[in-house]
Protein backbone atom coordinates (compact mmCIF):
# COMPACT_ATOMS: atom_id res chain seq x y z
CA UNK A 1 0.00 0.00 0.00
CA UNK A 2 1.56 3.36 -0.83
CA UNK A 3 1.82 5.25 1.87
CA UNK A 4 0.43 9.52 2.42
CA UNK A 5 3.07 11.70 1.02
CA UNK A 6 2.17 15.48 3.08
CA UNK A 7 3.77 18.16 1.47
CA UNK A 8 5.12 20.65 3.81
CA UNK A 9 5.80 24.41 1.70
CA UNK A 10 6.89 27.52 3.38
CA UNK A 11 9.44 30.53 3.33
CA UNK A 12 13.09 29.53 2.64
CA UNK A 13 15.47 32.34 4.02
CA UNK A 14 12.22 34.61 4.85
CA UNK A 15 11.19 32.50 7.20
CA UNK A 16 10.31 33.73 10.64
CA UNK A 17 11.48 32.06 14.19
CA UNK A 18 7.94 30.76 14.24
CA UNK A 19 7.69 29.80 10.94
CA UNK A 20 10.65 27.48 11.46
CA UNK A 21 8.97 26.07 15.05
CA UNK A 22 5.88 25.24 13.66
CA UNK A 23 7.67 23.43 10.57
CA UNK A 24 10.25 21.33 12.93
CA UNK A 25 6.97 20.21 14.99
CA UNK A 26 4.70 19.51 11.35
CA UNK A 27 8.02 17.06 10.38
CA UNK A 28 7.89 15.74 13.64
CA UNK A 29 3.85 15.22 13.84
CA UNK A 30 3.82 14.01 10.24
CA UNK A 31 6.47 11.27 10.96
CA UNK A 32 4.64 9.92 13.90
CA UNK A 33 1.49 9.44 11.67
CA UNK A 34 3.43 7.12 9.46
CA UNK A 35 3.12 9.53 6.68
CA UNK A 36 6.00 10.64 4.12
CA UNK A 37 7.28 14.08 4.36
CA UNK A 38 7.79 15.68 1.03
CA UNK A 39 9.84 19.51 1.09
CA UNK A 40 11.45 21.85 -1.09
CA UNK A 41 14.56 19.81 0.03
CA UNK A 42 17.01 22.79 0.75
CA UNK A 43 18.65 23.43 4.10
CA UNK A 44 16.70 26.66 4.69
CA UNK A 45 13.77 27.99 6.10
CA UNK A 46 10.72 25.78 6.38
CA UNK A 47 11.84 23.01 4.03
CA UNK A 48 15.33 22.55 6.55
CA UNK A 49 13.15 22.60 9.42
CA UNK A 50 10.26 20.25 8.49
CA UNK A 51 12.48 17.68 7.12
CA UNK A 52 15.12 17.49 10.90
CA UNK A 53 11.69 17.62 12.37
CA UNK A 54 10.95 14.68 10.67
CA UNK A 55 14.25 12.91 11.01
CA UNK A 56 13.73 13.86 14.93
CA UNK A 57 10.99 11.04 14.97
CA UNK A 58 12.70 8.36 12.14
CA UNK A 59 10.59 9.85 9.44
CA UNK A 60 11.17 9.10 5.91
CA UNK A 61 12.10 12.55 3.50
CA UNK A 62 11.80 13.52 0.14
CA UNK A 63 13.18 16.73 -0.81
CA UNK A 64 12.62 18.24 -4.81
CA UNK A 65 15.69 20.30 -5.29
CA UNK A 66 15.53 23.15 -8.05
CA UNK A 67 19.19 23.18 -8.76
CA UNK A 68 21.50 20.63 -10.73
CA UNK A 69 23.09 18.98 -7.62
CA UNK A 70 22.56 17.78 -4.04
CA UNK A 71 25.30 20.73 -2.70
CA UNK A 72 22.45 22.62 -0.61
CA UNK A 73 20.15 19.42 0.49
CA UNK A 74 18.74 19.85 3.92
CA UNK A 75 20.99 17.04 6.39
CA UNK A 76 17.19 15.83 7.28
CA UNK A 77 16.26 14.95 3.83
CA UNK A 78 16.54 11.13 2.75
CA UNK A 79 15.42 10.88 -0.68
CA UNK A 80 17.41 14.25 -2.91
CA UNK A 81 15.56 14.50 -6.32
CA UNK A 82 17.58 16.94 -8.52
CA UNK A 83 15.05 18.78 -10.70
CA UNK A 84 17.54 21.82 -12.44
CA UNK A 85 13.93 23.78 -12.80
CA UNK A 86 14.80 26.00 -10.38
CA UNK A 87 10.85 27.27 -9.66
CA UNK A 88 9.55 25.09 -11.85
CA UNK A 89 9.34 22.11 -9.52
CA UNK A 90 6.85 23.30 -7.30
CA UNK A 91 4.30 21.83 -9.45
CA UNK A 92 6.21 18.70 -8.62
CA UNK A 93 6.36 18.84 -5.05
CA UNK A 94 2.32 19.73 -5.09
CA UNK A 95 1.95 16.97 -7.92
CA UNK A 96 3.26 14.47 -5.59
CA UNK A 97 2.24 15.51 -2.57
CA UNK A 98 -1.47 13.85 -1.12
CA UNK A 99 -2.02 17.02 0.58
CA UNK A 100 -0.04 20.68 0.71
CA UNK A 101 0.85 21.85 4.40
CA UNK A 102 1.75 25.97 3.71
CA UNK A 103 3.54 26.99 7.00
CA UNK A 104 3.78 30.75 6.41
CA UNK A 105 4.34 32.46 3.55
CA UNK A 106 6.11 33.77 0.81
CA UNK A 107 6.28 34.44 -2.99
CA UNK A 108 7.33 30.59 -3.78
CA UNK A 109 4.94 28.96 -1.04
CA UNK A 110 2.02 31.39 -2.50
CA UNK A 111 2.68 30.13 -6.21
CA UNK A 112 2.44 26.27 -4.47
CA UNK A 113 -1.03 26.87 -3.08
CA UNK A 114 -2.13 28.12 -5.72
CA UNK A 115 -0.93 24.82 -8.07
CA UNK A 116 -2.39 22.66 -5.44
CA UNK A 117 -5.67 24.29 -5.64
CA UNK A 118 -5.73 24.60 -9.50
CA UNK A 119 -4.91 20.72 -9.25
CA UNK A 120 -7.72 20.37 -7.18
CA UNK A 121 -5.56 19.55 -3.59
CA UNK A 122 -6.25 20.41 0.12
CA UNK A 123 -4.38 22.60 1.24
CA UNK A 124 -3.66 23.90 4.98
CA UNK A 125 -2.82 27.20 5.81
CA UNK A 126 -0.76 27.36 8.74
CA UNK A 127 0.39 30.48 10.36
CA UNK A 128 -1.05 32.61 7.56
CA UNK A 129 -2.54 36.62 7.78
CA UNK A 130 -5.88 37.10 7.32
CA UNK A 131 -5.17 38.19 3.82
CA UNK A 132 -3.42 34.86 3.16
CA UNK A 133 -6.34 33.19 3.94
CA UNK A 134 -9.12 35.16 2.67
CA UNK A 135 -7.71 35.37 -0.95
CA UNK A 136 -6.73 31.53 -0.74
CA UNK A 137 -10.13 30.81 0.51
CA UNK A 138 -12.19 32.63 -2.10
CA UNK A 139 -9.98 30.56 -4.87
CA UNK A 140 -11.40 27.45 -3.32
CA UNK A 141 -13.98 27.64 -0.41
CA UNK A 142 -13.65 23.59 -0.56
CA UNK A 143 -10.04 22.43 -1.00
CA UNK A 144 -8.60 25.51 1.70
CA UNK A 145 -8.41 24.49 5.93
CA UNK A 146 -7.18 27.12 8.27
CA UNK A 147 -5.40 25.93 11.00
CA UNK A 148 -3.76 27.77 14.22
CA UNK A 149 -1.23 25.17 15.09
CA UNK A 150 0.66 22.40 13.84
CA UNK A 151 -1.50 19.94 15.91
CA UNK A 152 -4.74 21.46 14.21
CA UNK A 153 -3.04 20.63 11.23
CA UNK A 154 -2.39 17.38 11.51
CA UNK A 155 -5.55 16.66 13.04
CA UNK A 156 -7.48 17.93 10.06
CA UNK A 157 -4.70 16.32 8.22
CA UNK A 158 -5.96 13.02 9.69
CA UNK A 159 -9.70 14.07 8.34
CA UNK A 160 -8.33 14.84 4.94
CA UNK A 161 -6.41 11.61 4.31
CA UNK A 162 -9.19 9.28 5.60
CA UNK A 163 -11.55 10.61 3.27
CA UNK A 164 -9.65 10.22 0.22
Amino acid sequence: MRKTTIGVMGPGVNATPSDLQYAYELGKLIAEEGWVLLTGGRNAGVMDAASKGAKAANGLTVGILPGNDTGNVSEGVDIAIVTDMGNARNNINVLSSDLVIACGMGAGTASEVALALKSDKKVILLKNTEESKAFFSNLSKDNVFIAENPQQAIQTAKVIVNNT
